[in-house]
């Protein structure tokens, strides 16, 4: 739901024929189709889990090769509250969506980035991303390395920080890296995976406006977290594809949170390839020449100038 109206795709088994899929570059030379899903979430985690896997599947049959989810896409965004109850939410990785997944994978030859709350222990809980092969093995998985703590945002009480490290995978379409939503705001977290191989960074994402700021502050938000992104594409020229949901979400009640969605693909120069809407449910379909990797590379030799030697500050919290 968005600002008081239904949305066409809430009853799922019905409506999933009709979900949008959004093609750009018809003409571009088609060596990986990536899909982003961007959808709505509702209150029952079993139903989102149905509609994501329907959409990865759909996706797929349209030709994907590699395809993202959402961040923590089972549910509604429950970090606008700081309530234990949320815990039961987590599962085991692997685990069972980790599995329906891979199953999707596999029957497709398809990579799949899928975003999960993993609990790893008692009391002891990820924000956590798993990345799959075109084959179905579980290739391995990304932690989340930030953690905000703003209001609705609470996200510190639930997620313990992540300790893989920033990694990227070779996948049979690629060699990709992932990041996950807070990540996007540190051009530290890029740069690492990037300097793995990295062709392309995702960033599976949940983020949106406080209401009563849209007016005063909306723009310059939703800009700033565009443009933060774009700008690793730039520095080190590869692809960047932030994937975020739709929709008002009011779980605790009061004033909710509105995700501004407007998924999107930035070329390896910082264009826009594609762009999804602010409120519609879509499939975004974005096919992209990993070749324009090395190519950009190579002209705009950002990587063989990087002076190491004197970059050691940048492990200190300040300089002082």
């Amino acid at each position: 739901l968005l600002s008081g109206r239904r949305s066409r795709f809430a009853a799922l088994t019905v409506c999933l024929p009709q979900v949008k899929v959004t093609s750009h570059c018809p003409d571009c030379p088609v060596l990986i189709a990536m899909h982003l899903l961007q959808h709505a979430c509702g209150a029952d985690p079993k139903a989102n889990l149905k509609k994501t896997l329907a959409l990865t599947e759909q996706a797929a049959k349209k030709g994907a090769k590699i395809i993202c989810t959402q961040e923590l896409f089972r549910s509604q965004y429950f970090c606008q509250s700081e309530d234990h109850a949320h815990f039961d939410l987590a599962e085991s990785i692997p685990g069972p969506s980790s599995a329906a997944f891979q199953k999707i994978a596999k029957k497709y030859g398809v990579v799949i980035v899928a975003s999960l709350f993993e609990r790893r222990a008692s009391g002891l809980y990820h924000n956590t991303a798993v990345i799959i092969d075109a084959d179905g093995s579980l290739l391995g998985i990304y932690r989340k390395m930030h953690i905000p703590d703003d209001p609705l945002f609470y996200e510190k009480f639930y997620f313990t920080p992540g300790d893989t490290g920033f990694r990227a995978w070779q996948t049979q379409f690629g060699k990709i890296g992932v990041l996950i939503c807070w990540d996007q705001w540190y051009p530290e977290g890029a740069r690492l995976t990037s300097l793995q191989g990295a062709e392309i960074l995702f960033y599976p994402t949940a983020i949106g406006w406080h209401p009563k700021e849209k007016a005063e502050y909306g723009d310059n938000q939703h800009g700033a977290w565009e443009i933060i992104q774009r700008s690793h594409a730039v520095a080190n020229g590869c692809y960047v594809a932030a994937v975020n949901r739709i929709g008002l979400e009011q779980p605790i009640g009061g004033d909710g949170l509105e995700f501004w969605g407007q998924s999107f693909v930035a070329g390896t120069s910082g264009q826009i390839l594609a762009k999804a809407s602010v409120d519609q449910e879509e499939i975004l379909l974005v096919p992209i020449d990993l070749g324009k990797v090395d190519v950009t590379r190579t002209h705009w030799p950002f990587l063989r100038d990087r002076r190491i030697d004197a970059y050691g500050d940048l492990t200190k919290r300040f300089i002082d």
